[in-house]
């Protein structure tokens, strides 16, 4: 299975756009996947004891999770050359920024199903499984429409530039992004066919019921757990296609997927307060996302006609980190001069507009 997916694209030579040839050896992928799943496993050992982390805490294991990919990358770099290293750095960033725009709707979740902060790095760290997952096999799908359609870049630019649009709206709109549990659509039918508890119970998902019938019935951690997994398949549908725009390599595409996800749990307790800071990230990202479009149209059409010009991936870098480095410092700004200004209402400055692809 995996050396067919590491030869997924460029197994095809009769697709008229043209494909990348994989380094993700059976070795490789094999290798990548058990640190991933290592990585993990220690996650979900730190998370078998609820606590609040520290600030201490969630910067170390941030770091840690930083760290890793960065070095990985430059492991890449010096083992397979410049252009890997380019790809996988870009792609690492891009999934790094929409990761970040992803825990603007985890705090809203968290927040509307009143999850005990002790309990959230659980409900994190099973969104981040769910992801992985789900994004594991949106990225074996895209390799083989890769292979297979000449047109899936243009279906992939499509997509960006569609979501693109609504993420810009909704940055524009300041509209208000709280969620009502009991009117979710998945709420309401778990709460039709099976029993749901009042009362959280530790890490637990379900619990037995008192009295005769017995029986087992869903905590409210399991509600939020599912609805943070309804999350995940919506996020992978802008995320893959979106690496996809920087490389067309199925490894480096699964392994800046997981590497930006593994550090979530961490940087959710580590930005949580900064987040409402970075008013104009989604601003930001709608542009990203449309860039990469473009940049997916472009390859589309070189592919059917050889003299479109095609955005070469390092200046796709520089583009996404020059609006990456706007937003914040317009961010910032903004902020700045909502705190000076004391006739300024508490929503002047704006809550942070997360995009809601979920």
């Amino acid at each position: 299975m995996l050396s067919n997916l590491s030869a997924a694209i460029p197994a095809s030579a009769t697709t008229a756009t043209t494909a990348t040839e994989s380094i993700g050896s059976p070795t490789l992928w094999i290798a990548t996947i058990a640190g991933v799943a290592a990585l993990f496993v220690v996650d979900f050992l730190i998370t078998r004891r609820p606590h609040d982390p520290s600030l201490r805490e969630a910067v170390g294991w941030s770091a840690f999770y930083v760290a890793v990919p960065l070095a990985f990358g430059g492991w890449l770099w010096s083992r397979y050359g410049s252009e890997q290293g380019v790809e996988y750095y870009t792609g690492y960033l891009v999934e790094k920024s929409l990761s970040v725009d992803n825990l603007f709707v985890f705090i809203i979740l968290l927040s509307a199903f009143a999850v005990p902060r002790e309990l959230r790095q659980r409900v994190l760290l099973i969104g981040v499984g769910g992801a992985l997952v789900l994004r594991g096999v949106f990225i074996a799908l895209g390799a083989q429409m890769i292979a297979s359609f000449s047109w899936t870049f243009l279906l992939f630019g499509a997509v960006l530039l569609a979501t693109a649009v609504k993420v810009g709206r909704d940055a524009l709109s300041h509209a208000e992004h709280d969620i009502d549990v009991d009117s979710m659509r998945s709420v309401r039918l778990i709460r039709r066919v099976l029993p749901v508890t009042d009362a959280y119970a530790g890490t637990q998902l379900t619990v037995r019921r008192d009295g005769r019938d017995g029986g087992r019935a869903l905590t409210p951690l399991a509600l939020v757990a599912i609805a943070i997994l309804g999350t995940d398949i919506v996020f992978a549908i802008d995320s893959v296609p979106a690496v996809y725009g920087i490389t067309g390599d199925a490894y480096l595409v699964f392994a800046t997927n997981a590497f930006a996800l593994l550090g979530l749990r961490a940087l959710y307790f580590l930005l949580e307060g900064a987040l409402a800071k970075l008013v104009h990230l989604a601003h930001g990202l709608s542009l990203i996302l449309a860039f990469i479009g473009v940049k997916l149209v472009l390859h589309w059409a070189h592919g059917v006609w050889p003299g479109v010009p095609e955005i070469p991936t390092l200046l796709s870098l520089g583009v996404i980190v020059g609006i990456l480095a706007v937003v914040t410092v317009t961010s910032l700004a903004t902020g700045r001069n909502g705190e000076a200004d004391p006739t300024d209402g508490p929503d002047a400055q704006g809550a942070p507009a997360p995009t809601t692809r979920a």
